[in-house]
């Protein structure tokens, strides 16, 4: 049975193929821009007849007959197609069909290159936007612990070793400072988006009196696009949201594999509400952070998504070609993945439970508070290389002892150099050790509480 001819079907003498229909057609993925297309339609459609393209009863008739479209998307209704290859021809088909004539002059002054890129624009401002509102709920979970927990020590590492006592708010404020960076890098992102390619046509814009200023102003854009030929080929706003996205997404990896780590029993630093956890099939006991363990892994996707951007745009001559059918499938799946990630993490860093006494016992694991006196000695008139030396001796002596520096006693102390008094035992305590970082970016729990003030002031609530 022959296919039903396309809409370019008079300069071709036999259909296409069925395998070619199939394999060209995109309306299975690009169909969730249905809305974009038929905003950036009306959009258009207002400006024709406005110019006098098109008659004010042309332009009542497309938006009638958009307006049911909408309608039968929305309720899921609308009947796609492959035959109509994509969501453009299958809105146009089927406007067509219910308003007539009117419909086949929708198209007049636009290309579906120029279409697309506008659909395209549209549809990542919002899921931008939804983003970024999704990086301020995790943000302000993290400020939320930070705040409850300005005073709660804990072991700061370096190479994984135990290196200098942290408070867990200060740990935390980090990730904040992070997701800080994403959201301002998105911002960024979105300004260069929002510029509209509609009006730039296939490739030299347009021979008929175009307005691309008045279409920009309805649809919120904050300019046009200069060059038609730049306009219809253009996806670096698309490798520039996956890059964002890719590293907001390494940002939620790093702190997926600390949880990870401390919700092990090896570490014990947090628990973990039991929603966010799973089991296992032959192992009772376990309680497995499967949520954080895969946020850790779909990291891999977006900076996949990121990679195939790139390179689906590395070799590209000017202007528009088919090969940008391939940019949404790996736009769409970083959106999706980042988004989902987002979500799931904002409620679970609520919901953590610290674990005080673990994080202190590891704290006594590491002489955590060596530096703490080596700044003593220097203080003490000792010049630091040699305050260093002299600590280092006194490590080997309680390692020699098996217990940790803060328990040697100060006789002791004094045999690795005399200028150590009984006031030392003040600065290798953990307590001591972050109070003593008091200025901002410290560790101290009155800075702690301060930054977290701050970080909770920047996001406007």
């Amino acid at each position: 049975m022959a296919s039903k001819p396309k809409l370019w079907s008079g300069r071709f003498k036999e259909p296409v193929d069925e395998r070619v229909k199939r394999f060209t057609a995109s309306v299975e993925f690009d169909r969730r821009l249905a809305k974009q297309d038929i905003a950036g339609s009306l959009a258009h459609a207002r400006m024709l007849a406005a110019a006098g393209i098109i008659s004010k009863r042309d332009l009542t008739a497309i938006e009638r007959g958009l307006a049911q479209i909408r309608r039968e998307i929305e309720k899921g209704g609308f009947q796609w197609s492959i035959d109509a290859e994509d969501v453009h021809l299958n809105i146009e088909r089927r406007l067509t069909a219910l308003v007539g004539e009117p419909g086949k002059r929708l198209h007049t002054a636009r290309s579906r290159n120029d279409q697309v890129a506008t659909d395209l624009r549209l549809w990542l401002r919002e899921e931008m936007d939804g983003i970024d509102g999704s990086l301020a709920a995790l943000i302000r979970s993290l400020i939320g612990q930070a705040e409850r927990h300005a005073a709660l020590v804990m072991p700061g590492f370096t190479h994984l070793q135990v290196a200098q006592p942290v408070t867990f708010g200060h740990h935390l404020l980090a990730y904040v400072a992070m997701f800080e960076r994403d959201r301002e890098r998105l911002v960024q992102c979105r300004a260069r988006l929002n510029q509209l390619p509609l009006g730039a046509a296939a490739l030299a814009g347009t021979s008929f009196p175009i307005d691309r200023d008045r279409v920009a102003k309805e649809l919120g854009f904050e300019g046009v696009a200069e060059n038609s030929l730049d306009a219809v080929s253009d996806r670096d706003f698309a490798v520039e949201f996956c890059g964002c996205a890719a590293l907001a997404m390494v940002h939620l990896s790093r702190l997926a594999e600390e949880i990870v780590l401390w919700s092990s029993s090896r570490f014990g630093f947090v628990k973990l509400p039991d929603r966010y956890t799973t089991g296992s099939s032959i192992m009772p006991q376990k309680k497995n952070p499967d949520v954080a363990e895969l946020v850790r892994g779909k990291s891999a996707r977006v900076v996949g998504s990121l990679m195939a951007l790139l390179t689906l745009m590395k070799s590209q001559p000017l202007a528009y070609n088919r090969d940008n059918q391939e940019d949404k499938a790996p736009l769409f799946d970083a959106v999706d993945t980042l988004k989902a990630s987002l979500a799931v993490f904002a409620d679970m860093i609520a919901k953590l439970v610290p674990q005080p006494r673990a994080m202190r016992a590891a704290l006594a694991e590491g002489h955590a508070t060596a530096t703490d006196l080596a700044d003593y000695l220097v203080r003490q008139g000792v010049p630091f290389r040699d305050a260093h030396e002299a600590v280092a001796r006194v490590v080997r002596e309680a390692e020699r002892k098996g217990v940790d520096l803060s328990r040697l006693p100060v006789a002791t102390l004094k045999r690795f150099s005399p200028t150590i008094g009984a006031d030392v035992k003040r600065v290798l305590t953990p307590e001591g050790s972050v109070a003593a970082r008091d200025h901002i970016g410290g560790t101290a729990p009155a800075q702690v509480r301060k930054a977290a003030a701050r970080a909770r002031k920047r996001l406007g609530k």
